[in-house]
């Protein structure tokens, strides 16, 4: 039994001649005689009873046809997933995420995403910027979205999306609360939260080479690896940190985010789509370039 005798069977079923199913088929009516006898002989029983008015379904018949459909109909699913896998427009998308990149970013990227391509299933999973690379790494992810730049993107394809800029979190009982914005280089006598360099390289040596560039290398009080934790002991007065400008959208209470006045000429602080060099996945194709319409606010449209 195959498809095409699936089909056959179903088309008769339907018509109650051989005719008219031969038409339905296009193809020759004797073939079609032929194939469903060859089909009843290999199932050991008569599926139609022959009329001169046609044919019906006999009893064996009746019990197959709901079967038959739903084979037809899993077999068009099949293709229709190979489809979509092989255009890019459906199958499965493990992403590594960072956890500023919900803040943002997501919320933009992913209603747009499910609505041009609905076949796609993503699966993301938060992690840090060093985790998402060894995930890539390891196939554990097919992308990732990170924190730019890195220390060392050999072997990886990086696309900046969110181009940001650092700003420096306080306690709203410190006197620099009562300020919008502040040179970085007047908070060097302040104790910081930053970020260990265990966790998250990347992000503490930007976090560090920005106090440089301001003139001074920051007295470490105490280290956290996510946004959240920083904020938390900024607001228990530990000392200040460096977040990037995304995190006002989600800036606890006892926090205020200052804008900084002296960023150097070109330093950012960025969200890029990583994946490993050479990566051909037409899903992820898909995926960066749809991210990367949305990042430049087009919705990913065309």
């Amino acid at each position: 039994m195959n498809l095409r005798q699936l089909q056959q069977f179903v088309a008769l079923a339907e018509t109650g001649n051989f005719h008219r199913a031969a038409e339905r088929l296009h193809m020759a009516q004797p073939p079609l005689s032929v194939s469903i006898r060859k089909l009843e002989e290999e199932l050991g029983g008569a599926l139609f009873e022959r009329t001169t008015a046609g044919v019906l379904l006999t009893a064996a018949g009746q019990a197959m046809l709901g079967d038959a459909r739903r084979a037809l109909v899993h077999a068009e699913q099949c293709r229709q997933a190979v489809r979509h896998a092989c255009e890019g427009t459906g199958g499965r998308l493990r992403l590594g995420i960072i956890g500023s990149a919900t803040y943002a970013l997501l919320p933009r990227l992913i209603p747009s995403l499910r609505a041009r391509y609905p076949q796609i299933t993503l699966e993301l999973s938060e992690a840090t910027s060093s985790e998402i690379l060894e995930g890539l790494v390891a196939r554990r992810f097919d992308a990732g979205l990170l924190r730019f730049p890195l220390l060392d993107a050999s072997g990886f394809e990086l696309l900046p999306l969110d181009r940001d800029d650092f700003v420096l979190a306080v306690a709203e009982t410190s006197p620099l609360a009562a300020r919008e914005s502040i040179a970085l280089s007047e908070a060097a006598h302040e104790p910081f939260i930053m970020y260990p360099r265990a966790k998250v390289p990347g992000l503490a040596a930007l976090a560090m080479v920005r106090c440089q560039f301001s003139g001074f290398a920051p007295r470490v009080a105490q280290e956290a690896s996510q946004v959240q934790t920083i904020m938390s002991l900024v607001a228990s007065g530990l000392g200040v940190g460096l977040v990037a400008g995304v995190a006002r959208h989600v800036v606890p209470r006892g926090v205020k985010c200052l804008r900084l006045t002296d960023n150097p000429p070109g330093f950012h602080v960025s969200i890029a789509l990583a994946r490993l060099a050479g990566d051909a996945s037409p899903v992820v194709q898909r995926f960066a370039e749809h991210a990367l319409a949305c990042a430049k606010g087009q919705d990913g449209a065309g």
